[in-house]
């Protein structure tokens, strides 16, 4: 199983970005997809998820900011940010669960100019 990250780089305070996770390999049974972020001498934290299902879940910091989304037809989940903020500069890391195992992109970097 391979995660392949996309759609970071530089962008000014209010602007956007949208970061793609594509996931190729054995793909039938991928269940949660998610994102978080690891900022440098910070732990990695949970941005958002998205269930099998579609139920999605966010980090208090990006509600109402981020949305997460996916499509299976292409094995992919994505992270629409907007409304960035300097505090968002992180490496965005994409995270599939293939049960019992969870994979891991390679990251992202997301960079946020005041």
């Amino acid at each position: 199983v391979r995660l392949v990250e996309s759609g970071g780089g530089l962008v000014q305070a209010g602007g956007s970005l949208r970061l793609s996770c594509e996931v190729s390999g054995s793909t039938i049974s991928i269940d949660a997809m998610a994102w978080y972020r690891q900022a440098p001498e910070k732990q990695r934290e949970l941005v958002a998820s998205i269930s099998s299902l579609g139920r999605t879940n966010y980090a208090d910091t990006v509600k109402g900011r981020f949305t997460i989304s996916r499509d299976n037809a292409k094995n992919t989940v994505y992270l629409q940010m907007d409304s960035l903020k300097p505090e968002d500069t992180a490496v965005y890391l994409c995270k599939v669960s293939l049960p019992p195992v969870a994979y891991w992109g390679q990251g992202t970097q997301v960079t946020v100019s005041s």
